[in-house]
């Protein structure tokens, strides 16, 4: 009975957090307007860092910023404040849908770069998956309701990048931080980005000011997409382990056009759901040759 009270739990914590990543696509898509790419995303990081920084300190797991700075700044610059520009730039030009859709492509660069660093082997089930995957890139940008333009080509360019920075940042975070907790590793990289969004943030301030809706989105992107989300990827960890959570993967992008279309009112076609089989299929193959 209490084996399956604690898969119920599981479960709907990972369906909780499906949701709310799937929905920072949208916020993202509703606030980039109004604050632009950059500023959007320091405030976000420097807001969720605040936070989960309190979080770290009250339960005793702070990390030691002054003996790790650099290493934090740096995972900081890939795995929050780039990834989080370019998808932030990538949906004003995509449907928050679609950018969701690519960021699933996450898991295939990271076993690309693990295998590139030694840690990991790579083998023609790898490669055929991160084959799949770009395969499903072509036939969502192809047959999207978008127009396919020089436009619609870079926004996906930048989802792309954005799913190879996660990718860097995810093996920086196996070589550097063993012996670190979740918690301090992502209290730490938050301090780091919002370091690293510093300069430029202020060269790029917005140009007028922020509707009370976009304000909303932020706060919704900053508290429950970012220090939320990250205390219940960590709670998922401890219950079922890092190959379980990973399964997150899947659901996101169902519930990001689950959020465009009734929120946003965002198209949808065949190739949109074709390509996201072919992608998710492609992650399937590659997490399964890791496990």
């Amino acid at each position: 009975m209490k084996i399956q009270r604690d898969s119920l739990q599981y479960f709907l914590m990972l369906l909780l957090l499906s949701a709310i990543w799937g929905g920072a696509f949208l916020f993202m898509r509703v606030a980039g307007p109004d604050f632009g790419p950059i500023f959007l995303i320091a405030l976000r990081v420097w807001i969720s860092a605040v936070l989960l920084v309190a979080v770290a300190h009250f339960a005793g797991g702070l990390p030691d910023f002054r003996k790790n700075w650099k290493a934090f700044l740096l995972l900081g610059a890939i795995n929050n404040a780039i990834p989080f520009t370019l998808i932030a730039s990538a949906v004003l030009v995509l449907n928050s849908s679609m950018a969701a859709i690519i960021n699933a492509t996450t898991p295939l660069f990271t076993a690309i770069v693990a295998a590139a660093f030694g840690l990991e082997r790579f083998t023609a089930r790898k490669g055929l998956g991160g084959l799949l995957g770009i395969l499903g890139v072509v036939i969502l940008m192809g047959f999207s309701p978008l127009p396919l333009n020089q436009r619609t080509i870079l926004a996906a360019l930048e989802s792309l990048l954005a799913a190879v920075a996660y990718a860097f940042g995810a093996v920086y975070v196996r070589a550097r931080f063993q012996g670190f907790t979740p918690l301090q590793v992502s209290a730490g990289q938050l301090a780091g980005a919002g370091a690293a969004m510093l300069p430029a943030a202020f060269f790029f301030l917005p140009k007028g000011s922020p509707s009370t809706l976009a304000w909303l989105a932020l706060l919704a992107l900053a508290v429950l997409c970012t220090c939320l989300a990250y205390l219940i990827y960590f709670r998922l960890i401890t219950k079922g382990g890092a190959t379980k959570a990973i399964t997150v993967t899947f659901m996101v992008p169902f519930f990001s056009l689950l959020w465009g279309v009734l929120l946003l009112s965002e198209p949808l076609n065949w190739g949109m759901f074709a390509g996201l089989a072919v992608i998710l299929f492609s992650v399937s193959l590659v997490l399964g040759s890791r496990s």
